[in-house]
């Protein structure tokens, strides 16, 4: 191998040689050695032999790896973020009045037309969901989950979905453990695992998916750098594909990669569930060899024995409000002009402000009139935190409703703390607002 011969050919015109080689083991295991060699020779100078020492360096090397893959995807994510919060202003209003049109319109032409531009906006809000999951690194909603039942319903979704030339192999622990996680969360991690092994057989094969109960020692960290000792349920999501190059398996869970074909992948699925994962306290493992497919391993920690339960959303409400005068402050001129629209279509008088100073500004001299603030979080010169602290210090009890493209979980603590009592993440719709509007009047709660 030129690799050998170089090191063979440094040595003897230098005396030593220092570099990394790949040996096979014993077991015909592939390793990473640091390999050290020395030129022995004989009491008159005549090269006898080399002396070659190597250490395995693989586990190094690995760990190597996932902590530049990490810093990378936290500085992805951050840019990410910025991205994702201009993207909702814009969808913000695409999709609430895409609402207020079809309340309209009856012609079935238009109505199609609408139901196209929905499905484009809420498309590209998913994405955006996707995208800031990614990057937020915030929590869902958790309880104490069963996860079979999770996997079951994604078995459902495979077999009525999936192509036939596709064999979907389930084996699941009748004993597995439950979980504490997000019901959706992990429904779309697993979901996103089984779409890309689908896409990595477009001729079919076979795609398994394997659950059980794993006990994790001391040795942990060999198999990941994020793995801590303890019980953990394993969700693994095999196929039959053509794998994954070696070139690019650390390339895999950046945002934005993709090997699919332009307008077939966002590179956003591998990202997020390697996100959400972590989230969990949990981690992800890929093993693959060319040619012979590729398996994800989720590892979640369990919850041990317990009562599980699953989350179910209440229906949306249509409210009305009762002439009551609202303030909204955002500076987004198209965000603040549908909120107009649909806020008094929902029975409500409206003040708008441009920023977080006009919103002060406006709020004090009517503060008398005013019944609830609607404010954006992220605006130029005040932000919506600062207008909220400035608020509360001249009206205590005013309901404020909060919305945002983007929120860390900081900043949503202490918008708690002074008494913030709906947030309201874009892009949202007209029925959303106005719920939210009539909640915070009615003195309930939209943030936990």
């Amino acid at each position: 191998l030129p690799i050998l011969q170089q090191a063979r050919s440094s040595t003897m015109a230098s005396g030593e040689w220092n570099g990394e080689l790949l040996q096979r083991t014993r077991h015909g295991s592939e390793i990473l050695v640091d390999s050290r060699w020395t030129l022995i020779t004989d009491d008159t100078g005549r090269p006898r032999s080399i002396l070659s020492i190597n250490i395995d360096i693989s586990e190094k090397k690995s760990l190597q790896r996932q902590l530049i893959r990490s810093q990378r995807l936290e500085g992805l994510g951050t840019l990410a973020g910025g991205i994702a919060h201009d993207l909702n202003n814009v969808l913000t209003p695409i999709m609430m009045s895409i609402e207020g049109l079809r309340t309209r319109h009856t012609d079935p032409r238009t109505l199609k037309a609408l139901d196209t531009m929905e499905a484009g906006a809420q498309r590209g809000a998913d994405i955006i969901k996707q995208l800031l999951t990614f990057a937020r690194g915030m929590k869902g909603d958790y309880v104490t989950l069963d996860p079979r039942h999770v996997l079951k319903d994604v078995e459902r979704i495979l077999r009525s979905t999936f192509p036939k030339s596709i064999q979907c192999r389930f084996r699941i622990d009748p004993s597995l453990a439950p979980i504490s996680g997000d019901v959706t969360q992990i429904h779309q991690v697993l979901l996103n695992l089984c779409v890309n092994a689908r896409d990595a057989m477009p001729e079919g094969g076979t795609l398994s998916v394997v659950a059980d109960n794993r006990e994790l020692d001391s040795e942990c960290r060999r198999i990941n750098r994020d793995a801590k000792p303890g019980s953990y349920v394993r969700m693994e999501v095999s196929d039959t594909g053509h794998g994954i190059p070696p070139d690019i398996l650390d390339k895999i869970f950046d945002p934005f990669f993709t090997t699919k074909d332009y307008g077939k992948g966002t590179g956003l699925g591998l990202s997020t569930a390697l996100t959400i994962v972590k989230n969990h306290g949990g981690f992800l493992n890929v093993y693959s060899i060319p040619g012979h497919g590729a398996s994800f391993s989720v590892y979640v920690p369990s919850a041990g024995p317990g009562r599980t339960t699953t989350l179910s959303l209440p229906e949306a409400e249509q409210v009305r409000g009762s002439n009551e005068l609202i303030l909204v402050v955002d500076d987004e001129e198209f965000v603040r002009d549908v909120a107009l629209e649909t806020l008094e279509s929902a029975g409500y008088r409206v003040l708008l402000a441009l920023d977080g100073v006009d919103g002060l500004r406006t709020f004090l001299e009517r503060k008398s009139e005013i019944d609830a603030v609607l404010t954006d979080v992220m605006m130029p010169n005040m932000d919506g935190l600062e207008l909220v602290k400035r608020i509360r210090s001249e009206h205590q009890n005013i309901p404020i409703v909060a919305m945002s493209g983007m929120v860390a979980s900081e900043k949503l603590n202490e918008m708690k703390t002074y008494g913030v009592r709906e947030l309201l993440l874009k892009p949202f719709t007209s029925r959303g607002l106005a719920k939210s509007i009539h909640e915070a009047l009615s003195g309930k709660s939209g943030i936990s």
